[in-house]
Order: C-alpha cells, then sequence, then structure tokens
C-alpha cells in the first residue's frame, strides 16, 4: 500500500483540528450569564457555533486530507463484488 501524502491541505486541517480541541474546553464561560440575541446562554451559543467550525473542518477534511489510497481500495472491492469475484 502506498504512504498516505501530507500536503499543506492536510496540515492545515490537523492545525485547526488542535485548534478546535484547545477551544472546546470553554471553562472561561461557565459562569458567565450573558444571554446571546435575548435568550441564549453565551456557552450554548458558543457549542452551537463550535458544531459549526467543526462540522466545516470535516467538509475541509474530507476535500484536503482524505487519502485518495482509501477511495482506490474501496473502488476496487467494488470492481471486485460486481464481477461476481467474492463467490
Amino acid at each position: 500500500m502506498k504512504e498516505v501524502s501530507t500536503g499543506p491541505g492536510r496540515m492545515l486541517v490537523w492545525a485547526i483540528v488542535c485548534v478546535l480541541f484547545v477551544l472546546h474546553q470553554d471553562f472561561w464561560w461557565w459562569n458567565d450569564r450573558t444571554l446571546v440575541l435575548g435568550f441564549l446562554p453565551i456557552s450554548l451559543a458558543y457549542h452551537a457555533a463550535f458544531s459549526l467550525a467543526a462540522g466545516l473542518i470535516w467538509a475541509m477534511a474530507c476535500k484536503f486530507a482524505w487519502p485518495a489510497e482509501i477511495e482506490e481500495w474501496a473502488a476496487e472491492g467494488e470492481a471486485k463484488s460486481s464481477s461476481g469475484g467474492n463467490q
């Protein structure tokens, strides 16, 4: 099997994941009673924004850091199973 490439997009995704890991520990808003939009506690608003950011990072990971070897391996398996090679 080929070695996974380490391009700049892949490194950027990993760097952002590490930053998000640190930012997920939002201890600075545990005791803050501020409301966002008049009804949403700031801690909950932060986690909603964090969830959106995590989704965007996952999309970036799929686009820039997904190993092509996995796709090639899956395509080979599909080709074998559709030709009846696994009987």
